[in-house]
């Protein structure tokens, strides 16, 4: 069963026998007519003929999270009768960028974080620590190329430290400062280049004066906790495995992390022929996308090993944009 739809079951049903009693109790229907999916009229994307005229190819990147983006929006586009190809799984964001300036592909999400740092090649250590400001500055960095970056999500996928749940709460931590005293006791683990990096370990244990007594190198970070080869680890916000209850992410209390909100990279002649309606239309879809959204999506890729596409649609359905 899609675990997804399991908090939205009961307000589904709930609204589908609202509509159903309307309709059985008056029989002049006003203009609350019938888009159908059991979803108000107001919310459902409406499909435009003429916007059949308008071709976008939306990318995304090469990992799950990006695949279930992508098709969010390109499903939402489809829906509103664009023209709409797919290029997803293109690889990085050096790739995909390149790929959005020279016209291979009309959009595709990226963090505002890595806007800033991997293709604005700003340092970590200059980044905003509000989302509104590092998105303001995405807008003005893209501009340059010819690029729109679209409202950001509610959801960000940024770094965190992160332990075994029952390990969390023998120590007794929730935020990262909590773990000053306990650091020369504890194992970290993280990808290898992060032990030196400034924007990783260096970084965390300068900001919240840290000093861990070990560090493991390792690109399986949940693998390593889990086999007690480390006490704590790097995740990321948005992982799928903190969908089962087994793992504990830290507060980042200090805000060391810069903000990885999505905003919706696209080509400025395209997001012009979306409309007023399109763009407003792409900005409504991603409201629901909250970090706990996000990281059930992702759990459905990639431990129950559900399609893509087929996520994109189910969270489009459930949230009334489409039947």
């Amino acid at each position: 069963m899609n675990r997804y739809l399991r908090p939205l079951l009961a307000a589904l049903v709930a609204l589908c026998l609202a509509l159903a009693a309307s309709a059985c109790g008056d029989d002049d229907d006003d203009d609350g007519g019938g888009d159908g999916g059991g979803a108000p009229a107001s919310e459902a994307i409406q499909s435009d003929p003429a916007n059949a005229n308008t071709r976008i190819t939306v990318g995304s990147k090469n990992f799950p999270e990006q695949f279930v983006l992508g098709e969010i929006y390109a499903q939402a586009l489809e829906a509103a009768g664009f023209d709409v190809r797919k290029q997803l799984n293109i690889g990085s964001e050096v790739v995909a960028f390149k790929a959005l300036r020279q016209g291979e592909i009309d959009a595709y999400p990226e963090y505002t974080g890595t806007v800033l740092t991997a293709l604005l090649n700003r340092k970590t250590e200059d980044l905003p620590k509000d989302p509104d400001v590092a998105y303001e500055q995405v807008v003005e960095g893209v501009a340059d190329d010819n690029l729109t970056a679209f409202p950001r999500t509610p959801f960000e996928n940024t770094y965190r430290l992160g332990l075994l749940k029952e390990r969390a709460e023998e120590l007794g931590v929730t935020t990262t400062s909590d773990l000053a005293g306990e650091a020369a006791d504890l194992t970290i683990t993280g990808y290898p280049e992060c032990r030196q990096r400034l924007d990783c370990l260096l970084g965390v244990e300068r900001v919240y004066d840290l000093e861990f007594g070990d560090f493991v190198a390792s690109e399986s970070t949940y693998e390593v906790l889990d086999q007690g080869e480390a006490d704590v680890g790097f995740l990321f916000t948005t992982d799928a495995q903190l969908s089962t209850g087994d793992y504990t992410a830290l507060e980042d209390d200090e805000r060391f992390f810069p903000p990885y909100n999505i905003t919706l990279l696209m080509r400025n002649a395209k997001a012009e022929a979306l409309g007023d309606a399109g763009r407003e239309m792409l900005e409504r879809i991603q409201e629901p996308l909250t970090e706990e959204i996000m990281i059930e999506l992702n759990s459905r890729v990639v431990i129950d090993k559900e399609k893509p596409e087929d996520v994109a649609a189910d969270y489009l359905r459930a949230e009334g944009f489409i039947e």
